[in-house]
């Protein structure tokens, strides 16, 4: 990013609800660069995961996709929403799940205590012991915007909801995307905006006071169908992660550290971003990254989802970190298991690795094998 630039808007739907999503202002800068120029987590190192999405009316029953989460070796899984069935289907599995609460219920989570409890006696208490809880999402990229207030407070309440019913050591945190940051490129000079600095820097102060990771979406497909014309295809789809790749791959230097990814360039600019507000060491979970196959738009094309996907995978796998958190593998989730078809025409419904026929839309090697 370039502070005070101009932001460039992609506009985009992602997550549970299909929320306007921006691309960050560091696009310029890093578009006339890449144009002219020729983490661990509570045992979670190379930890691969998959967004279940449900925007859908043709979706598989959640057993049967469980199911498929076991088969292809997926180890974790991020639930948007509390659904009972799911969950259910999630006992005994040993796989980690990440659950959200619906943002519509921020602010009643961050005023009314008794409902945290009622929250918590609904959708933790009666699963906890079967079910693996990694974390507990309060809202998915409400920050900046009018939700955002409550995030902190819906922590909070959440937290004693949990302590009140004997659970521990079930992280509570919140989703943001890359919006949050006003500045972020280079990536070192990754900073909040002025209008998510009030919510966020309080917040990873906490976040970090409670060993909470801070989780955040990050596309790089969007900064690409942004400024095709100047972002590298190869640079967004993490090409120099693949062994197979023939394409040369540029790179860019930032105070020593060099880049050859726009994934870890994003990753670090809010690493850098936290730690200006005062959270030095809080660790970050990417909770969303996927690439279209479908839908028209620019560069939404199954071989370059393959590539995203599979990249993504090796790279995580490969533990190496991001140039500023070296050998600090970073947890991952993609988004998503399926192609929802409730979600808005285009590209939004096609961010899925599989139909919901169960087939895959391209295959997905999820030990990171090639």
């Amino acid at each position: 990013m370039v502070s005070g630039g101009a932001m460039m808007a992609a506009a985009a739907a992602g997550g549970r609800g299909g929320a306007a999503r921006t691309v960050a202002p560091w696009i310029l800068a890093c578009s006339f660069l890449l144009c002219s120029s020729s983490v661990l987590f509570q045992g979670a190192e190379g930890a691969i995961g998959v967004n279940y999405g449900m925007i859908a009316n043709n979706l598989p029953s959640p057993d049967k996709v469980i199911a498929m989460y076991k088969a292809n070796n997926i180890k974790y899984v991020r639930l948007f929403h509390p659904d009972t069935t799911v969950l259910a289907a999630l006992r005994g599995t040993g796989i980690g799940v990440v659950l959200g609460t619906l943002n519509e219920d921020l602010a009643q989570l961050a005023s009314d205590e008794s409902f945290a409890a009622s929250w918590v006696a609904s959708y933790v208490k009666p699963f906890a012991g079967t079910v693996t809880f990694r974390y507990i999402t309060a809202g998915n990229e409400v920050i900046p915007g009018d939700l955002g207030v409550h995030v902190l407070p819906a922590i909070r309440n959440l937290e004693d909801a949990i302590r009140a019913v004997g659970v521990s050591g079930v992280p509570i945190t919140t989703a943001v995307a890359t919006s949050v940051l006003g500045v972020s490129y280079p990536p070192s000079q990754g900073a909040f905006s002025e209008g998510a600095a009030p919510v966020m820097v309080p917040l990873v102060a906490y976040l970090l006071s409670k060993n909470a990771p801070l989780l955040v979406n990050v596309y790089p497909y969007f900064a690409y169908a942004a400024e095709p014309e100047t972002v590298q295809l190869g640079y967004a789809l993490l090409a120099g992660s693949s062994a197979t790749s023939s394409s040369k791959v540029v790179s860019i230097t930032d105070g020593g550290l060099v880049y050859t990814n726009m994934f870890d360039a994003i990753v670090d600019a809010a690493h850098a971003a936290v730690e200006k507000a005062g959270a030095q060491g809080l660790e970050l979970v990417v909770s969303e990254t996927g690439w279209p196959s479908g839908g028209g738009a620019t560069g939404a094309t199954v071989e370059n989802a393959a590539a995203y996907n599979n990249n993504v995978v090796r790279h995580v796998a490969a533990g190496t970190g991001t140039p500023r958190r070296p050998g600090k593998a970073v947890e991952t989730y993609l988004f998503a298991m399926f192609n929802e078809n409730q979600k808005p025409e285009g590209t939004e419904q096609h961010f899925g690795l599989f139909q919901p026929d169960m087939t895959a839309v391209y295959p997905v090697d999820f030990a990171g094998s090639y």
